[in-house]
């Protein structure tokens, strides 16, 4: 029973410090602002007197100071961003900005006619500070790197439990029967008419069938095999199809470059799906470029003059895509999606 309400308590305190929302960043402000006070304005961290007085004061304003600015200023833009010579360098002037801060301690008391209290604000030493100052600098980073921890690891929950409902859709659409049922049919028509398209083209199918069974379980292939699946793909879209054609253009050096597993296949997927037109040619066009650090992707498919189901994002698979998106690169893609007249057109630019 014990250990229960332990587990629970813990669990409540880790949701409280963690929780985003404004009700409880304004209870954490409280309970750490009214810390910081009872600390620096009713104990004796500088050996001063028991009352608040003018140098206790100020001292809780820069200890105020320098826990806030660390929390969000030199956490996120080094720390959060492993720039840690830079953060060090942050610190060092927390360090200086404590001597400075001291020594107008010193100057203002002074000015003070009671000797008593002269005398014991000038017995304020660095070394006291300046550890004071280090602790609450390492609590307050502690507690930030806690934060992020936690919501790092909330993400990568996130991120297991939606690709896991992606494999297992995966897995029921895996060998669709109708599609491997007229590849097969087209293959035993082409035998006799082009039996080099036909081994062509179940060449294609097995290393189709290959990607979807073994390679696209990984957590991460390269992308210029996942080009090359959805290059057998629409392969073998065009056997099926007589006014089909398609375009697979790349552009930069590509070779090393991994990536998630189908993340630009429901985009092609959807564009093949929905350009069909028994009566005029339909194209999809991919093209894949790499400028520095952002991979470009676009894909632009046709759209037939009668259309029969609407030409749009929708289903399963591609929420999927744009949650899994949000997931692996969080304010590291734009995803644009142009639905025109004739035309349907999908950007997709990630920051590797």
């Amino acid at each position: 029973m014990n250990s229960t309400n332990g587990i629970f308590n813990s669990e409540r305190f880790i949701y409280y410090l963690t929780n985003s929302s404004l009700k409880y960043r304004i209870y954490r402000h409280i309970c750490l602002v009214s810390l910081l006070a009872i600390f620096t304005l009713f104990t004796d961290p500088l050996d001063t007197t028991q009352k608040p007085t003018f140098g206790k004061i100020l001292f809780f304003v820069f200890l105020l100071l320098i826990i806030y600015t660390n929390m969000y200023l030199l956490i996120p833009k080094f720390l959060f961003k492993n720039k840690y010579l830079q953060y060090f360098y942050g610190v060092c002037c927390y360090i200086i900005f404590g001597i400075l801060t001291i020594n107008i301690i010193k100057t203002n008391v002074k000015h003070v006619h009671d000797s008593s209290i002269l005398s014991e604000y000038q017995h304020i030493q660095f070394i006291p500070l300046i550890f004071i100052m280090l602790v609450f600098l390492a609590a307050s980073t502690a507690i930030k790197l806690f934060q992020q921890w936690i919501k790092d690891s909330q993400r990568i929950n996130d991120l297991e439990k939606t690709t896991m409902h992606i494999e297992l859709e995966q897995l029921k659409n895996q060998i669709n029967p109708h599609f491997l049922f007229n590849m097969l049919n087209n293959a035993s028509v082409l035998t006799q008419k082009n039996p080099q398209k036909a081994s062509q083209l179940l060449i294609s199918l097995s290393d189709l069938l290959r990607y979807q069974l073994y390679d696209s379980t990984r957590s991460s292939v390269l992308l210029v095999a996942d080009i090359q699946f959805i290059t057998d793909f629409l392969n073998l879209e065009k056997t099926r199809r007589d006014n089909f054609e398609f375009r697979v253009h790349k552009k930069g050096d590509i070779s090393g470059i991994q990536i998630p597993p189908l993340i630009y296949t429901t985009f092609v997927e959807n564009a093949v799906k929905h350009n069909v037109d028994s009566e005029n040619k339909s194209y999809v066009h991919i093209n894949f470029e790499l400028i520095e650090n952002e991979l470009r992707f676009i894909c632009v498919n046709s759209k037939p003059l009668k259309i029969i189901i609407k030409n749009g994002l929708g289903g399963l698979g591609l929420v999927n895509v744009k949650r899994r998106l949000e997931l692996l690169y969080p304010h590291k893609h734009l995803l644009e999606i142009i639905d025109d007249i004739n035309i349907f057109t999908v950007h997709l630019n990630i920051k590797l």
